[in-house]
């Protein structure tokens, strides 16, 4: 399904929550405005989301005795005495013809929608079982590592307390708790001006804090749980929240009451979690059709049913999905309509619901704009063929027609989304790879506005880094966002605007004798096939490694979507890092990293891109001694793992282990089937199969369709059951066809999570549980696992 605009994640509308670290690092605080599924209705979008309390960094004590990986055996990884045999899957012939060309899958089979059939279910387990078998003599040093990662969290911790109106909210953990309870506290003195010096009171004198949300009282009763979205009303006294409870991203919404926790209405059943209050007494949401497209928007008034809402607008193209945003300001809602190629916007005055939808920006082709207001001005970030970087320019809001250039395109400079205050705008930017941060003053209201000039750079410290926009007080000059790199932990700053003075309100602890100084952070960029200059970010030890070709090297790699996979810190990743491994991020083709043309070269007729650049980035680094081919583990998850599959049906000579996370490997089927969730909207992200140019191009990297006879590396593949972006077939498939071909006897697990969807499990605990595993899998590839009284050595 799309992602809501690429970067709508609009200023921190996840409450101090970050999304799993190698995957997308976003920063959002100040949960009052939280969208979290919300903004990802992308398909394979996922990126291994996690989404973890407070100011914790993308996913993620016994102190360390750090060991060289030179004191482990370099032999593969062996069968443990008691494993079992390995699930076969019967076969049954399903014949597919299209243009011209007959394909036979002979796991079709697995496939079933209703995630009842109990004889795919047994297969499922088997699968499972198979992979416990394999592991059992791990399981020992995993417990080892889950200990340790868990470790390193400070488990009773807030996030950085955010000011709306005369509270701070934030979110609190608790010690031994899976989930997050959200929290505020009354503020003496609302009516003082917001100062980055600001801090929330909480001695003896201050106001007592108030919990509005338990999580960990609401999951009890479920194997998952997540809260996509939490609303706080305008007037502060009513929350409206998204809940999913299979992983599925199918959402309940409900209105409390702030202070009693008491019921208002009757829920609303089946939505996504795109949720925003439209004034004090009124809800706009959206809810999706058969296939999981957003293709409604509803207005509902407190105290009515669900069946009477109005129906606000519907998307009747199929290859469109709705995305829904409040301004800054608060004063208008927009709800856009977007392909991959193209997007445009209505508004609502939330003062006059009554009155609809207007149209703000017109349905163009090949024109895709974002929305925002400010005084008597919409402002419009626009990205065209043409200009392709994007501008950003400002209308009337009674001439939307009358627009006026503020930041014009730039060739180099990417302008990845704005973010407006009474009088300032701030611009999310991108160069050389880069994330910058520009701040420009704005005239008063009412006076004329022009080209900006003279903007004011935030700086940053480390060579490569990320940063993302949190939410900020419209009406105030403090900008706040979080920061991190891959050895400086997830920091939340507020920034005067006026001043230029930058002030850290919170760093995620990390517990065990963590010292950034050990680690070191570089930037190197590979040649491709085809010259162009690919960046790696990479960190490792400095005290442990060797850099003579014998380290142990985990690349991680994603390259679809536009998405940035900036580098972040991960508390899991020290496991690795303080072993001797280095880890390092392929910023391939077909992400946005390098700007919107950096995309077009990775998508469509052009994908290979995407696999050739990640193929060029591990033989660099074979080839500059950072590892060796018996030293290199790979991983992506989603489209990452349509990735994974198909560079080890290209190079599997090149990796030593894999793991591929809920992996989009079954293409040329799933996007030939418009009946799949996400595969109308994404024809405009791989190309239609159904016509033949693009039938053969993606059937000769489709990765099932790739498997064939040959020695492949050791390979973890995960699932989840209730995946609605990937179905669990797809994954299970490929494990099966590649069980039945391949030439070695190196491992090929297989695990899936019966009670979960796209983003696995979701208690903070059980992600850090699956990180260990991971791991664990990857040493044991590598026969780095130490003698700790298992049989593996």
């Amino acid at each position: 399904m799309r992602m809501v605009s690429l970067y709508s994640f609009r200023f921190g509308s996840i409450g101090g929550f970050l999304y799993s670290p190698i995957t997308l690092p976003l920063a959002l605080s100040s949960f009052p405005t939280l969208t979290i599924g919300a903004t990802l209705p992308l398909r394979r979008y996922n990126l291994n989301l996690a989404i973890i309390p407070s100011s914790h960094t993308v996913r993620f004590p016994i102190s360390l005795s750090p060991f060289s990986s030179s004191s482990m055996a370099s032999a593969g990884a062996k069968p443990p005495l008691n494993a079992q045999s390995p699930p076969v899957a019967k076969k049954v012939e399903h014949v597919m013809e299209m243009v011209g060309d007959v394909r036979v899958d002979s796991h079709y089979w697995l496939r079933d929608d209703s995630r009842t059939n109990p004889e795919v279910l047994s297969y499922l387990r088997e699968e499972n079982a198979y992979t416990d078998s394999i592991m059992t003599g791990t399981k020992e040093f995993e417990d080892q590592l889950f200990s340790e990662i868990r470790g390193r969290i400070k488990e009773d911790d807030i996030s950085a307390p955010s000011r709306k109106g005369s509270y701070y909210y934030y979110t609190r953990t608790l010690e031994g708790k899976e989930y997050v309870q959200y929290c505020r506290r009354h503020i003496s003195n609302s009516e003082a001006a917001l100062s980055v010096y600001d801090t929330m009171p909480t001695g003896l004198d201050a106001p007592q804090e108030h919990v509005i949300l338990d999580e960990n009282i609401k999951a009890q009763n479920h194997e998952y749980y997540r809260i996509g979205s939490f609303q706080v009303s305008p007037n502060n006294k009513l929350v409206a929240y998204a809940e999913d409870t299979k992983g599925d991203e199918i959402y309940t919404v409900y209105v409390i009451d702030a202070e009693t926790q008491t019921p208002v209405g009757k829920p609303l059943v089946g939505v996504t979690s795109n949720l925003e209050w439209a004034g004090d007494e009124a809800l706009v949401y959206i809810t999706m059709d058969e296939i999981l497209r957003p293709n409604k928007a509803w207005l509902h008034k407190l105290g009515t049913e669900q069946s009477i809402d109005s129906c606000l607008y519907q998307e009747k193209d199929d290859m469109f999905s709705l995305d829904l945003q409040a301004s800054e300001s608060k004063k208008y809602l927009f709800v856009a309509s977007e392909s991959k190629n193209t997007r445009f916007n209505f508004y609502l005055d939330v003062s006059k619901p009554e009155e609809g939808l207007k149209v703000l920006t017109p349905r163009l082709d090949g024109i895709d704009t974002t929305v925002s207001h400010r005084g008597n001005h919409f402002f419009i970030k626009r990205r065209s063929d043409h200009f392709f970087n994007s501008e950003v320019v400002a209308c009337p809001i009674d001439d939307p027609s009358a627009v006026s250039v503020l930041l014009p395109h730039r060739e180099s400079v990417k302008i990845q989304d704005i973010q407006l205050f009474s009088d300032h705008l701030v611009a999310h930017e991108r160069e050389n790879g880069l994330q910058k941060i520009i701040v420009y003053h704005l005239p008063p209201v009412g006076e004329q506005l022009k080209i900006l000039q003279d903007g004011q750079a935030v700086d940053f410290v480390d060579p490569i880094y990320s940063v993302d926009p949190s939410e900020s007080e419209f009406s105030s000059r403090i900008l706040r966002f979080t920061y991190s790199s891959l050895k400086t932990p997830s920091s939340v700053y507020d920034y005067d605007m006026k001043t230029g003075k930058s002030v850290l309100k919170k760093i995620d602890t990390v517990l065990g004798g963590f010292d950034a100084s050990n680690y070191v952070t570089e930037r190197k960029w590979a040649p491709a096939s085809d010259g162009t200059q690919i960046p790696i970010s990479i960190i490792y030890r400095k005290d442990l490694v060797k850099l003579d070709g014998s380290d142990p090297l985990l690349l991680y790699g994603y390259g679809s979507y536009e998405i940035c996979i900036d580098p972040g810190f991960s508390k899991s990743r020290l496991s690795l890092l303080d072993r001797g491994f280095i880890y390092a991020i392929a910023h391939i083709r077909g992400g946005g990293e390098m700007g919107r043309q950096w995309y077009e070269n990775g998508k469509f007729l052009k994908k290979k891109n995407s696999f050739t650049d990640f193929i060029a980035c591990a033989e660099y680094l074979i080839d500059k001694k950072f590892c060796s081919k018996g030293r290199l583990c790979i991983s992506g998850r989603s489209a990452g793992g349509l990735l994974m599959g198909a560079v080890l049906n290209m190079r599997p000579d090149l990796f030593k282990a894999a793991v591929a996370g809920v992996p989009f490997v079954d293409v040329l089927t799933t996007m030939l089937d418009p009946t799949i969730p996400l595969t109308t909207s994404e024809w405009e992200e791989w190309g239609d199969p159904r016509k033949e140019e693009f039938y053969f191009y993606m059937k000769s990297y489709s990765p099932v369709d790739n498997v064939k006879a040959q020695n492949y590396p050791h390979i973890l593949i995960t699932a989840g059951l209730n995946d609605s972006r990937v179905l669990y077939s797809e994954p299970a498939k490929y494990v099966a066809k590649m069980r039945d071909v391949k030439t070695n006897d190196n491992m090929l697990l297989f695990k899936c999570e019966l009670g979960a969807g796209h983003f696995s499990k979701s208690g903070r605990f059980e992600k850090l549980q699956e990180d260990a595993f991971t791991y664990a899998f990857i040493m044991k590839a590598l026969n780095m696992i130490p003698d700790i009284g298992s049989e593996y050595k």
